[in-house]
This record gives structure tokens, C-alpha cells and sequence, in this order.
């Protein structure tokens, strides 16, 4: 993927819809800029939400721990 932005009067830059589709990218999420050798270097931080956390909390709650090890022995989602 490649694509061009423009800085607007702001200072404000706008992600590409391929590269929000993409990689997920929703409002609340945050991207991190680093100085690399060859550039700047942008990695996504996605915005974990109270729905995540339960989400998580009620499925681990449908296993016990043996079938949990077992869905991941076969590389099964929960």
C-alpha cells in the first residue's frame, strides 16, 4: 500500500482509508511516532474498551482450564 497526505493548516494529517481499513484504525486509537535511521516509524495502539474486558471475562468464564488448553492446543478461538 501507498498513499500521500497533506498537512493541513492545523498540523493536522488525515489516515488513508486502505490503511485505516486495513489495519483497523478507529477513532480513540492512538498512533506513536518514533525517529528511525530511515524515517518515522508509526505504530497503531488500539483503544481497549470496557466491552473488550467483559467480552474477554465471559468467555474464559464458558472454559475450564483443560478445555481452554485444549482449544489452544488446536488453535481453536474461544
Amino acid at each position: 500500500m501507498y498513499a500521500i497526505t497533506e498537512v493541513s493548516s492545523s498540523n493536522q494529517v488525515v489516515v488513508p482509508a486502505e490503511f485505516r481499513k486495513h489495519y483497523d484504525i478507529a477513532a480513540g486509537d492512538e498512533i506513536s511516532w518514533t525517529n528511525t535511521e530511515e524515517g518515522i516509524l508509526l505504530k497503531i495502539e488500539k483503544k481497549v474498551t470496557e466491552e473488550d474486558i467483559i467480552g474477554l471475562i465471559k468467555n474464559e468464564l464458558r472454559y475450564n482450564s483443560v478445555e481452554i488448553k485444549k482449544r489452544g492446543s488446536k488453535g481453536l478461538k474461544w
